[in-house]
């Protein structure tokens, strides 16, 4: 990172590289937050429980409960509330990819035949609508009404943000401003909702609270600018997508791109992306173009900055331990392969 922050919490500072590694602090909770996800999205609804099924098999990195345990462990201890908050976001989180993939019309989800694939849209929507609603409900069960509050706003957000993104999309008037006010709202939000639940789990401080849900909107924004990174072929990748290429979304490498070209290659380059339907030959113009104008590694640069602001404001909480496996946990989201 290029601003590094001190270790003010006496925790050892040893480098961690996996993921895996860098959860050893809370796996043990991890393995008891699955079995208490599981058993809340239960149903005996037969369709219905073989979908869950299908979907428990499509593990991904758990990274927004990560944060919430992390978060919590920071402050105080892991407790029941913190297993209710983690399942509460990544119901609200499972629901938004599903419902991601029904209007997107995708294929494949984590490596998986997509739901929507299998089951169809109706199915999608339902399944989605069902998680939202167990969200709710373990909220409502346990008492749990500031954390209700909390992703609440976080799913209104979400919301938000998609919608302006189709119409700044269909506008092609995407700006360095309206870009981050999108993904404050549709990614941010969440990551920035894990801390803040986080840490209402395990403190009553309203400095902590309010420090945490500065903190995570600072790192969300660096996960999606990372994500956005991905579709430019960063060397270390692998073989990119180019989903937001071919579906003409307007990300932070382009936006640098064009503030760093000529007029006639700003044109040149907008007159590409516009197109609805692109060739291979259209694809490498603008991966090009985005190269040539220094557009990834000034998205790089923001991205790292927004992670280095992240830890600089968890230096004014009163940490009692962990915040070395916090650090880590930054670094690998920017950082990491896919």
């Amino acid at each position: 990172m290029t601003q590094e922050v001190l270790n003010h919490t006496g925790d050892t500072n040893i480098k961690k590289s996996s993921l895996k590694e860098i959860t050893e602090p809370v796996q043990e909770h991890l393995s008891v937050f699955r079995e208490f996800f599981k058993d809340e999205i239960s149903s005996d609804v037969f369709l219905l429980d073989q979908i869950i099924r299908y979907l428990l098999r499509q593990k991904g990195k758990e990274i927004r409960p990560t944060l919430v345990f992390m978060t919590a462990r920071m402050f105080g201890s892991i407790d029941k509330r913190s297993f209710v908050a983690a399942t509460m976001i990544e119901l609200l989180h499972t629901a938004t990819l599903i419902h991601d993939d029904v209007v997107d019309e995708a294929d494949k989800r984590r490596g998986f035949l997509s739901i929507n694939k299998i089951w169809r849209n109706k199915a999608g929507i339902l399944l989605g609508d069902f998680l939202l609603s167990k969200g709710l409900l373990i909220a409502l069960d346990h008492k749990e009404y500031q954390l209700l509050h909390v992703l609440s706003d976080a799913v209104r957000d979400m919301s938000e943000g998609e919608l302006r993104q189709l119409k700044t999309s269909n506008l092609f008037n995407m700006t360095e401003e309206r870009y981050f006010q999108i993904i404050s709202e549709k990614t941010a939000s969440l990551i920035s909702a894990c801390c803040q639940c986080g840490a209402i789990a395990a403190s009553d401080d309203e400095n902590i609270i309010e420090g945490m849900k500065e903190a995570g909107m600072k790192i969300g924004i660096a996960f999606q600018i990372k994500d956005d990174l991905f579709d430019y072929g960063l060397a270390d990748v692998g073989k990119p997508t180019r989903n937001d290429i071919q579906e003409r979304k307007v990300t932070l490498p382009f936006i640098y791109a064009l503030d760093n070209a000529s007029k006639f290659e700003q044109l040149n380059a907008r007159r590409i992306m516009k197109k609805r339907n692109k060739t291979q030959k259209d694809i490498d113009k603008i991966v090009q173009f985005v190269h040539k104008h220094n557009g990834l590694e000034l998205a790089e640069t923001k991205m790292i900055n927004y992670a280095d602001e992240a830890l600089q404001i968890l230096q004014t909480l009163p940490i009692q331990r962990g915040y070395d496996d916090f650090k880590a946990l930054v670094e690998f989201i920017i950082t990491r392969k896919k």
